[in-house]
């Protein structure tokens, strides 16, 4: 499977396995959603299980709350992370402090899905990474799968969490490869570990990193698209880099970063998304304070252009390979 099919997988096995489970957003239906990621689902379920939604984030994740709180795990789809915005207050204000502001009577099992970051040409209304916004609100989730394995595990135990969680889902990882120049490889699922993808319900738990390559120099710490971007990285260098995928941003594992960090020495940050604030500084920092006298250099970012979003220079916003190597050798060679 690609990523599209295993989170097509997801949705299908939840929709059967608990009547609970209610899919809905722009397009989600009939349509099967502008990335396919929903199709077939509406047929199988129906219109009372899978809806189509007006163009309304705000009234989209407001309709979900509602469902939530009575009983019902809706899965909202805001169809472009960069659609998300209009819906902020009811995410932040709401469905964020729901179990706190009600003591714990009322909680709200939402699952809020949204395609992120570039690679479509979709300049600056279509291409954000905004996980950071959402990473520093208390009382949701923030996750970001790298492959699909992954995606359609997070995505199920997203569903079963009993609070609300925000699934980002990468575009340039929908389907597997991603092409161009040395600079913009070719990844095939079959060179990452997790290619296959079960038919069967599994779970991959939430606020748990994976070590996706064992190392002993120096340790990278990334997720989504820029786990494979850091990995021919590492290759093209030669180096005996452990990386680390995140996955889950909030809850954050700590634990498996500072065990690598504090035996590598040496640590770089990667993501797609601005640099500046970006999680990558939550990540630097957190290392920091668990790592510091271990660390044998300064940590260092890679990260995209503190600029909005450049439609005619993506693939030089895009943090490839060439500037992740540059980190690596700065890291190496500090003493």
């Amino acid at each position: 499977m690609n990523m599209i099919q295993a989170l097509n997988s997801a949705l299908d096995l939840m929709l059967e396995r608990d009547s609970a489970v209610v899919v809905m957003g722009e397009d989600v239906g009939y349509y099967g959603g502008v990335f396919r990621v929903t199709d077939g689902l509406q047929r199988k379920y129906g219109e009372h299980r899978v809806l189509d939604t007006p163009i309304a984030e705000g009234g989209i994740v407001a309709t979900a709350i509602g469902m939530a709180v009575n009983g019902l795990k809706p899965v909202a789809e805001v169809q472009f992370a960069d659609y998300i915005y209009p819906a902020y207050d009811q995410i932040v204000s709401e469905l964020a402090r729901l179990r706190y502001r009600s003591a714990g009577e009322f909680t709200a099992p939402v699952t809020i899905r949204t395609p992120c970051g570039g690679g479509i040409r979709g300049g600056q209304t279509h291409s954000q990474s905004p996980e950071a916004i959402f990473a520093h609100v208390s009382g949701l989730k923030v996750v970001m799968p790298s492959n699909p394995c992954d995606a359609k595990g997070l995505l199920i135990a997203a569903i079963e969490a009993p609070d609300p969680v925000i699934f980002f889902e990468p575009k340039r990882l929908y389907n597997g490869p991603f092409d161009g120049d040395p600079d913009k490889p070719a990844v095939p699922w079959s060179t990452h570990p997790k290619g296959e993808v079960p038919d069967a319900y599994y779970r991959v738990p939430l606020g748990k990193a994976e070590v996706v390559r064992q190392g002993e120099q120096i340790t990278l710490v990334t997720y989504g698209t820029m786990v494979h971007v850091c990995e021919a990285a590492a290759r093209r260098l030669g180096l005996d880099a452990e990386i680390i995928d995140v996955r889950s941003m909030v809850p954050l594992d700590i634990e498996t970063i500072a065990a690598s960090v504090q035996r590598t020495g040496r640590c770089v940050v990667a993501h797609e998304a601005t640099r500046f604030a970006g999680f990558g500084a939550e990540l630097s920092a957190s290392i920091q304070e668990h790592c510091f006298w271990s660390l044998e250099a300064p940590i260092q970012r890679v990260a995209g252009w503190d600029t909005p979003y450049p439609h005619a220079f993506e693939w030089e916003y895009f943090p490839g390979q060439v500037r992740v190597m540059r980190a690596l050798e700065a890291a190496m060679e500090a003493q």
